[in-house]
């Protein structure tokens, strides 16, 4: 790959996931003001696994949004491109733990500060990077869509590779309809891509994941790459004629599974920066896989995601006691 400034840019939301983790004595839900987002979990991801990230996005000027600053800054994420807005507060989620382990999402974003990111505000110099990485929250609204299709466009003109997980949070689009014009147009512009099994099933109408990610490769067959999340039925690869299946490590400690998405994308991405999108083979993909499964399972075990993504060591070493 070309010698980047970067490995990995990703733009979108940084926001505030206040997560459920008990009960007051008054019978009330506690919350945990932990710094989140999706495309922000990934880079702190991948900085755990030596890559060099930039993230571009804006929170409001605010405590919340200088707690976001330096959880970046602690994980080595560069801030280069993230802004802040005087007048709008920075975007916060809640995450309700459901009974049977899923989560269900509360947004405070209209007015939010990330959707306030502006065209302007994307710079050229941002895409010396050997990929960049984006999610479908940034195409809800407006002016960040704007700003989304600038970074699209300038990712082309600067060979970056494009790498998009939808990540669908339906509460947050004016319509599904909508959702699924935007989700496509990126799906089109995307040289990989990481996605839900939900996900595969809401776009295409397949239950069967396969036939799912058939009529996706199809209708996008500039997509390389493509890695199924599966939750507790672990994860998939889909590349030229092959595809790889890995199960989850299941575990007894899982806290809540928020992040393990964005941990196991981070992983499939340092692979391809490691290793291309030439020539993949089976056993690597394997390896890839296995991975990522394994660092996701190990993100459950904690509450959050951006500060407490799981070192290199402890991955292998997990995957070393599985063995």
């Amino acid at each position: 790959m070309n010698n980047s400034i970067y490995d990995v840019v990703s733009l979108g939301e940084l926001l505030i996931d206040f997560t459920q983790y008990g009960v007051s004595d008054q019978g009330n839900p506690v919350f945990e003001a932990n710094p989140g987002g999706a495309p922000a979990n990934v880079l702190s991801m991948l900085n755990k696994l030596g890559k060099k990230t930039m993230f571009i996005g804006k929170v409001g000027n605010d405590g919340f949004g200088k707690q976001l600053e330096e959880a970046l800054k602690e994980q080595g994420i560069s801030t280069k491109g993230l802004y802040k807005d005087d007048e709008v507060h920075t975007t916060l989620a809640l995450v309700h733990k459901l009974a049977n382990g899923d989560r269900d999402f509360s947004f405070y974003r209209k007015p939010g500060a990330d959707i306030d990111l502006r065209a302007e505000e994307v710079k050229e110099e941002f895409f010396d990077a050997k990929i960049f990485h984006l999610g479908s929250l940034s195409l809800t609204d407006q002016p960040v869509k704007d700003a989304t299709l600038k970074a699209l466009s300038l990712a082309d003109k600067y060979g970056c590779i494009v790498s998009f997980d939808p990540n669908l949070r339906e509460p947050l689009w004016d319509s599904l309809d909508d959702a699924k014009r935007e989700i496509a147009f990126v799906m089109g512009k995307a040289d990989i891509m990481k996605i839900s099994d939900n996900e595969v099933v809401w776009f295409t109408g397949e239950e069967d994941y396969d036939a799912g990610i058939a009529r996706i490769r199809k209708a996008y067959p500039n997509l390389k790459l493509i890695c199924l999340s599966m939750g507790r039925d672990g994860s998939r690869a889909y590349y030229k004629d092959l595809k790889v299946d890995v199960p989850a490590f299941l575990s007894d400690k899982t806290v809540e599974t928020t992040g393990a998405g964005d941990t196991f994308c981070a992983c499939m991405l340092n692979y391809v920066l490691e290793h291309g999108l030439e020539d993949l083979k089976e056993d690597g993909l394997e390896e890839m896989l296995r991975f990522g499964n394994a660092a996701a399972s190990l993100i459950t075990r904690k509450k959050g995601a951006l500060r407490v993504m799981p070192e290199k060591e402890e991955v292998e070493a997990f995957l070393k006691g599985s063995e």
